[in-house]
C-alpha cells in the first residue's frame, strides 16, 4: 500500500467484496483463501480476519451486500410494471459479478453442497427470497389479490422462466420477453386474465 492513501470504511469493504467475487470466479469456492482475497484486494489478510472468520464468510457477506432488492411502488398502483422491473433486476443481476459467482457456485456440485443452504438462508431469504416475491406480497397486502395465491410455485414462476431464458439463449431477455412472462404466466397465476 506504499504510495497510496490507505482505504478505510466503505471503500475498503467494496474492494474486498469485489476481490472475493473475482477470486471465486477464477479459483472456485474450494480454493478460496484469505491470502488470495487479500492479494486481489491489496489488503493484508489480518484486515480480513478482523471482520470474517473464513473466506466463505467473506464471500457470503459480499453476495449479501451485492444482491439487489426489489422495491415496489409505494402507492401499489403498478403491479405489472413492478413485476417486469423485478424480473429486469434479476436479469441484470445474473450478468453481474455477484450473479455470475452465484451461478458458478450452484453449478459446481462440491461448491453447491458446501454453500447452497447458506446462500438461501443468509443471502436470498434476507433479500426477499426471490425477485418477484416482495412485489407479490406488497400487492396482496394491499388487497389487489388474495395472498394465498402466492404459492411457492407462483413465487418462483417468473424467476424460473427468466433462468430458462438465460440458459437457452445466453443473453438477457428483452423488455418484451419479460412482459410476456408477466402477462402470460405470473398475472394469470394470481387471477388476472391475459392482456389483450
Amino acid at each position: 500500500m506504499s504510495g497510496r492513501t490507505r482505504r478505510r470504511g466503505q471503500e475498503l469493504l467494496d474492494a474486498i467484496h469485489d476481490a472475493v467475487l473475482e477470486e471465486v470466479l477464477e479459483v472456485g469456492v474450494a480454493r478460496l483463501t484469505m491470502d488470495g482475497i487479500g492479494r486481489r484486494a491489496a489488503t493484508p489478510r489480518t484486515t480480513l480476519y478482523r471482520r470474517w472468520s473464513s473466506p466463505v464468510e467473506v464471500l457470503l457477506d459480499a453476495l449479501y451486500h451485492q444482491h439487489p432488492v426489489e422495491e415496489p411502488t409505494a402507492g401499489a398502483d403498478d403491479l405489472r410494471g413492478d413485476l417486469v422491473r423485478a424480473l429486469r433486476l434479476m436479469s441484470d443481476w445474473a450478468f453481474s459479478r455477484a450473479g455470475r459467482a452465484v451461478a458458478a457456485i450452484l453449478t459446481d456440485p462440491k461448491s453447491a453442497a458446501l454453500m447452497s443452504d447458506a446462500l438461501h438462508q443468509r443471502v436470498f431469504a434476507d433479500r426477499g427470497g426471490s425477485f418477484t416475491r416482495t412485489v407479490l406480497r406488497h400487492y396482496a397486502e394491499r388487497g389487489h389479490f388474495r395472498a394465498e395465491l402466492i404459492t411457492p410455485v407462483v413465487a418462483d414462476l417468473g424467476e424460473a422462466l427468466v433462468t430458462k431464458h438465460l440458459i437457452d439463449k445466453g443473453r438477457p431477455p428483452t423488455d418484451e420477453e419479460l412482459e410476456a412472462i408477466v402477462d402470460q404466466a405470473i398475472l394469470p397465476a394470481i387471477g388476472f386474465g391475459p392482456r389483450t
